[in-house]
């Protein structure tokens, strides 16, 4: 009998709020987070406007120290990682630290670290490279750092998946309860690549919104879109199995029910072209639940604001759904807080939970002009209705499709 998965804690540090409860709150205003690049000088770059994290200063955080050797996608992960915690009131001293396990993982990890190491060794010879380069920069130290940080001895792993890193991270901590190898997991994603290489290199492949207008930049599903806008930050939900949850008295924000993968064997950046891996991903998340597609009332899309997701991704929703793809609520977080890459499943994660629990769902923010084929209900408003399941999708670059199907607790 696969054992029964549960939300017990949500931390999410995001370009609209530095907490769970700042961001939902912003959510359900319709605050978005772009703005013009602070990061770096971005005047000669085509691509000027991301969706930035604001005042976060790891020291607020955690211990200055350990904030010093960490770069800014690991003190992401380890904030969201302790508001997850304390939400959660989990006690490391009553539980058994080889029971508690972590899957936060990054698609980048830090290219903060390689382009100040790299100018380094350019300037003044290899010497002068930081001796902990390599440890700062790798992104499964996300994972690690989550780990010593709250001296969770149990699974630590990092699923590196591009977009879908988050998704992954969640599913493959689900299926590591469900199948007992723990009673707790940390999962989620982290990222932060507002850097001058990271904008550049995803604006050469033209993936990124031209757009100098914060109202108008990352707008997924219209017929305007452009690209995607660069987000950061990171999301991190305590999974737990059922009966411990209970038996520690925790509250209960929802469920995990089903967990679907496959992969498009079709191109390095676009999805198939008529949908059928991200269409196969949300089947198999259906049917490790043991749920009809008629059941599924709403999807949180992967809705990225490129051409082709957007596109590509109508197209798998109408082959998994049929006609009832019209009856479908179809919105995309990024149209507030920009693509998070690897922590973008994780962020989307803790918004279907809050849905779910609230009976609400957000509007995707900025949608305006329908385009021809895409013809679904992409929510220019939203809604306040009480609805069973949530389903979220994330597809990354090289093939990767993942999808989680979320289920209100009662």
């Amino acid at each position: 009998m696969k054992k029964r998965v549960v939300v017990t804690g949500m931390g999410a540090i995001t370009p609209i709020g530095l907490s769970v409860e700042e961001f939902w709150a912003n959510v359900k205003k319709g605050v978005t987070g772009f703005d013009f690049i602070s990061k770096f000088d971005a005047s000669e770059y085509k691509c000027k406007i991301a969706a930035e994290v604001k005042g976060f200063e790891g020291k607020n955080f955690m211990d200055f120290k350990a904030a010093k050797r960490m770069e800014l996608f690991c003190q992401y992960a380890v904030a969201a990682s302790k508001e997850a915690m304390e939400d959660a009131g989990v006690d490391m001293e009553k539980e058994d630290p080889y029971r508690v396990g972590v899957a936060v993982g990054s698609g980048i990890g830090s290219l903060q670290a390689m382009e100040r190491e790299h100018q380094k060794l350019l300037e003044k010879g290899p010497n002068k490279v930081n001796p902990l380069l390599v440890p700062m920069m790798i992104c499964n130290m996300a994972a690690g750092n989550v780990s010593i940080q709250f001296g969770l001895k149990g699974k630590s792993i990092n699923v590196v998946t591009a977009c879908a890193t988050g998704t992954n991270c969640i599913g493959e901590a689900f299926r590591t309860i469900q199948y007992g190898d723990a009673d707790i997991m940390l999962a989620g994603g982290t990222e932060s690549s507002v850097t001058p290489i990271g904008i550049a290199g995803f604006t050469a492949l033209t993936a990124l919104s031209s757009s100098e207008d914060p109202a108008r930049c990352s707008i997924p599903f219209d017929k305007d879109r452009s690209g995607f806008v660069m987000g950061e930050g990171a999301a991190v939900l305590v999974l737990e199995e059922l009966e411990h949850a209970k038996a520690r008295g925790a509250k209960i924000y929802g469920e995990i029910v089903g967990y679907g993968c496959s992969s498009d064997a079709y191109h390095i950046t676009s999805p198939a072209e008529d949908g059928s891996g991200a269409a196969k991903a949300m089947e198999n998340a259906m049917a490790d639940a043991g749920v009809a597609p008629s059941e599924v009332t709403y999807i949180n899309a992967h809705g990225t604001s490129t051409h082709h997701n957007d596109l590509f991704e109508t197209r798998a929703i109408k082959l998994v759904f049929g006609e009832h793809a019209k009856d479908l609520k179809v919105n995309s977080t990024k149209s507030m807080v920009g693509h998070l890459l690897g922590a973008a499943g994780a962020i989307e994660a803790i918004t279907c939970i809050k849905e779910l629990q609230e009976g609400y769902i957000h509007p995707t923010v900025g949608y305006q002009n329908p385009d021809e084929e895409l013809d679904l209900n992409y929510c220019k408003e939203a809604y306040e209705e009480e609805f069973e399941y949530a389903l979220s999708n994330s597809l990354g670059f090289g093939g990767h499709n993942a999808s989680l199907l979320m289920k209100k607790y009662v």
